[in-house]
């Protein structure tokens, strides 16, 4: 049985890859100086990007499945596992990585903004691929900071550091952004798909049994992690994906309200809500006024 490989430190990452240790809390990897190895299931206690240049197994990362290909960068944030199912032929690793710390980020302004970044709780399958100017951007970034590692540890390190990290960061947004328009029609699939997911949502049973509907709930049933769905419905609608649960739920809400038989609590249990207060806030907060002057308006 294969082992797990725990890596609670970037020491630790550095003898797997053989690397020398230049700073406890930072690296640049050359997977190329890695030995041969076969695939295994990783547990990461750091932050990692990996700009891999071959194919190198079935990576398994949550419930997802992907083929590594060239020009691709996965994300990876501290408490993720790693898992390659293909455990038997043999690979060279190559391309690069960069892998910090969370502890590097304190007293940084990168530690205000590092959750901003959701690409690092995105699937595997939704990873960035990017192109050959991308890259040289990538790599621009990566030899800078592995610059200031060669530099040896002084006061100046860790902002020039942690200032790089978060430009190269901001790149890989404007590459995500970039990724959403070039699927454009991929994306609009989506958001039809959701659309009718909601419908159908509403016109079932699952309100009462499960409640309201979350987000995290459609995107597990179109396999996309919840950051991902969230971006991707923010990038074509201009709204969070909540949001536009919301707006369904209200325009579905302001035709039932004209159901004489059915008492406004009736219908806001029907539509998910536990309480029928928060019902009525929330049609409150976005049609002006309370389900019940609707009502009585119409």
């Amino acid at each position: 049985m294969k082992a797990i490989y725990n890596f609670d430190s970037v020491a630790d990452y550095n003898k797997f890859n053989q690397h020398e240790t230049l700073h406890p809390l930072v690296n640049i990897i050359d997977f190329s100086k890695a030995d041969v190895r076969t695939g295994s299931k990783m547990f990461f206690n750091l932050y990692c990007v990996f700009l891999k240049d071959v194919k190198c197994g079935d990576l398994k990362y949550g419930k997802q499945t992907y083929d590594y290909q060239e020009g691709t960068l996965v994300f990876v944030s501290p408490g993720q596992v790693i898992d390659v199912l293909n455990k038997t032929d043999a690979y060279q690793p190559m391309g690069h990585g960069l892998v910090f710390h969370p502890d590097l980020l304190l007293g940084t302004t990168l530690s205000n903004v590092i959750h901003n970044y959701n690409f690092f709780h995105y699937n595997s399958n939704e990873a960035l691929h990017i192109s050959k100017k991308e890259q040289h951007i990538v790599f621009d970034c990566f030899n800078k900071i592995n610059f200031e590692l060669q530099q040896g540890v002084d006061k100046h390190s860790k902002k020039l550091i942690t200032t790089n990290i978060e430009l190269f960061l901001d790149y890989c947004e404007r590459f995500y952004d970039r990724q959403f328009i070039t699927r454009e029609h991929v994306n609009s699939g989506v958001l039809a798909k959701f659309e009718m997911l909601l419908i159908d949502y509403f016109n079932s049973e699952k309100p009462e049994e499960i409640g309201f509907p979350m987000v995290q709930y459609f995107a597990e049933i179109m396999n996309f992690s919840p950051n991902y769905f969230g971006d991707l419905i923010k990038k074509e609608t201009g709204h969070t994906a909540q949001d536009y649960i919301q707006a369904k739920v209200i325009n579905i809400a302001k035709e039932r309200v004209f159901d004489l038989n059915k008492s406004i609590s009736e219908i806001a249990y029907e539509m998910g809500f536990k309480y029928p207060q928060h019902f009525t806030r929330l049609f409150k907060q976005r049609v002006g006024v309370s389900p019940s002057e609707f009502r009585n308006l119409n």
